[in-house]
């Protein structure tokens, strides 16, 4: 008897609804301490998942939620590459 195969679901920082994690963007502070874009899903560092919705975009880094779930400080040109890097990620959908 086959099962369906296991998809794994995470929780957005922003709105904290559970998605399937195929649904969302995948946010990595890399060991170099850098914050980048995962769009593989498989780089190195600590990841945190994101809607690939404005508004989650917003509260997450508004509230600072971002930065506290990847244990960094980030500074305003960091936050403005993301927001640019995320305008091209939802403009790929």
């Amino acid at each position: 008897m086959a099962g369906q195969k296991h998809k794994p679901q995470r929780t957005c920082i922003g709105c904290r609804e559970v998605k399937y994690k195929r649904e969302m963007i995948r946010l990595v502070r890399t060991p170099a301490g850098a914050v980048i874009i995962d769009p593989t899903g498989k780089a190195n560092g600590r990841g945190i998942y994101l809607c690939r919705q404005l508004t989650c975009w917003d509260k997450g880094l508004k509230k600072e939620r971002l930065a506290q779930s990847l244990k960094v400080n980030l500074s305003p040109e960091e936050v403005t590459v993301l927001r640019d890097a995320l305008q091209s990620e939802l403009s790929k959908v």
